[in-house]
């Protein structure tokens, strides 16, 4: 952790107000997935292209998600069966800064959409004000119930002139009860872009380190391992990756 810190010192920070220019809530989103020793070359390969989100002197920042969907998992199965126009339901809230939303993801012909309402704190049961919003952007009037916990730690860094931003999230962890999933020495990291441009500094940095894009959701990896009853033939793949590129 402490080489993390100082690889992560070498680059130069931004505000997040400063980061408003890049807030790209219409946008392409890929996804890269890698073991967690990959990611300090990744990082000293990056410190000259990107900035780093910082808050009150922290550029690793914690969040915790709670994703709804009904009670037969339509959104779920939505995305296992790779429906073209599909939504993700979700409560985030950003730890440090204590700034709580009702996130709304839309997945439409390649692009994500994403539409949120800042909240008091996490709904277990949706208020009736939450259940207006998402019906006005999801129009499903099929009730939502909680379905998982999520936590993680994520470094964010920007590219103002590209107008482009890099999440990368470390630690995740998915919690049902009693029940805890670890995804131990993984990362994801997901490029966020006006249109897709392989030219990005993260894409070319990635592809020399051998790493390509891959799809995945992390809703739907934590629910399928979480819930026995789930259908995950598409995802089998998904599975097997993590556990190669864990070891």
């Amino acid at each position: 952790m402490e080489k993390l810190n100082n690889i992560l010192a070498l680059f130069e920070p931004i505000s997040l107000k400063e980061m408003d220019n890049v807030k790209l809530l219409n946008r392409t989103d890929t996804k890269f997935v890698f073991n967690l020793n990959t990611l300090e070359l990744f990082l000293e390969s990056c410190s000259k292209d990107y900035k780093i989100l910082t808050i009150k002197n922290k550029n690793i920042a914690s969040y915790k998600t709670l994703y709804f969907d009904t009670k037969d998992f339509e959104f779920y199965n939505h995305h296992h069966n790779q429906k073209g126009n599909r939504f993700k339901v979700r409560i985030r809230k950003y730890v440090d800064s204590s700034l709580c939303f009702l996130e709304i993801k839309n997945k439409i012909k390649g692009r994500t959409i994403k539409t949120r309402t800042l909240i008091n704190d996490f709904e277990e049961q949706l208020s009736s004000e939450s259940i207006d919003f998402i019906q006005k952007v999801v129009q499903n009037k099929n009730p939502l119930q909680m379905k998982i916990w999520n936590s993680f730690d994520r470094i964010t860094l920007t590219n103002e002139k590209r107008k482009e931003r890099l999440t990368i999230d470390i630690n995740l962890s998915f919690e049902l009860g009693e029940e805890k999933k670890q995804l131990k020495n993984i990362v994801i990291c997901e490029l966020k872009q006006e249109r897709v441009n392989i030219q990005s500094p993260a894409y070319i940095k990635l592809k020399k380190l051998q790493i390509r894009p891959a799809r995945i959701s992390k809703y739907c990896i934590g629910a399928g391992s979480v819930y026995e009853n789930l259908k995950i033939n598409r995802f089998k793949k998904k599975f097997i990756q993590l556990i190669k590129i864990s070891a």
